[in-house]
């Protein structure tokens, strides 16, 4: 009885433990700061002035600073292109100046996550410098900055960074999850992965579905997608990465789920990156040697350009990361 009394008051101080945190957030991220706000009443977003001066370089100001000092603040990062990070990293490193009593990064998608390997010499792995840029923010009066992201490239990238900051890496997967569940044919799913990595990734997350791996082998100069193992035939089976590029490999792995009789083929990928437009190849169902296209393709909005790119466009559907983010801001 005593034990189960203790096991009440811990949850009742726990409770009582949550944090009121100042959300900060940069310009192209404002939509989802609303929203991560809207989760909870104790979010609240504060504002910062994004100028520039004549000769192009940030002119910036961090509204109520005074006001900030022993308050728990977190600051919404998108990295979206190099043109924004400066700026960014220049609030970044000044927040947890202001006598805060704990910093939080949020920056969804590791944008140089790609970018982890060294095939020979000379190669720059962009992702080790950016992983060492955001260990050197600053410590606030509560220690180190809290750096979360979700569903980072590559795995090792969590070995990049230093002791001076504390990397959370979380993940998309339970808002697929959720919305497979809603389906008409949810038991008829499967899940595909393009290849050996993002089975490494994802597998145990979504180990409740059968699942189906493809493989890239070359042929020539040129590498093919082949179905490795499993049985698509007669099921809506949804291909599930970190990210999307040119999208030419879930083109390519679509192609092949179908010849192998699969009913329909989905799409989710965490950071639908897409540039130059690439994700308009999506809305076209034959241009691509295919009859059918896409039925669903799932993103977050870790990438706030491609959200608005693709707002209200067949058959992209976009699963908010702002739950999470206000669940994370809570650790």
């Amino acid at each position: 009885m005593e034990n189960n009394n203790n096991n009440k008051d811990m949850g009742e101080l726990k409770s009582t433990n949550k944090k009121q945190v100042l959300l900060f957030y940069c310009v192209e991220c404002e939509e989802l700061a609303r929203k991560v706000a809207a989760q909870s009443q104790l979010i609240t977003l504060q504002s910062i002035n994004w100028r520039s001066f004549d000769d192009g370089f940030p002119n910036l100001y961090i509204n109520n600073a005074h006001d900030i000092r022993g308050q728990h603040v977190a600051f919404l990062a998108s990295f979206s292109s190099p043109a924004v990070i400066f700026e960014q990293l220049s609030v970044i490193y000044s927040l947890p100046r202001l006598f805060v009593a704990s910093f939080t990064l949020v920056l969804p998608f590791f944008p140089t996550g790609s970018f982890e390997r060294m095939e020979e010499e000379g190669d720059v792995a962009t992702a080790f410098t950016m992983a060492r840029i955001l260990s050197n923010i600053p410590i606030s009066r509560g220690g180190p900055t809290s750096v979360v992201i979700y569903d980072i490239h590559a795995l090792q990238e969590r070995f990049y960074f230093g002791d001076h900051v504390l990397p959370l890496f979380e993940t998309g997967i339970p808002l697929l999850k959720q919305r497979l569940h809603q389906l008409p044919d949810a038991d008829k799913i499967v899940v595909a992965f393009p290849d050996d990595g993002a089975w490494k990734r994802f597998h145990k997350l979504l180990d409740h579905f059968p699942t189906v791996i493809c493989t890239k082998v070359r042929e020539g100069d040129k590498r093919i997608v082949r179905l490795k193992e499993g049985n698509p035939a007669n099921c809506h089976v949804v291909i599930v990465d970190d990210l999307v590029q040119s999208g030419g490999t879930l083109i390519e792995c679509q192609k092949v789920l179908l010849a192998h009789g699969a009913a329909k083929v989905s799409a989710y990928v965490t950071h639908g990156v897409f540039p130059k437009r690439s994700w308009e190849r999506f809305t076209r169902k034959n241009d691509e040697g295919s009859e059918k296209g896409f039925a669903y393709f799932w993103i977050t909005d870790s990438c706030p350009h491609t959200v608005k790119a693709i707002e209200n466009t067949a058959p992209f559907e976009v699963l908010s990361l702002a739950g999470s983010i206000a669940d994370a801001l809570q650790i």
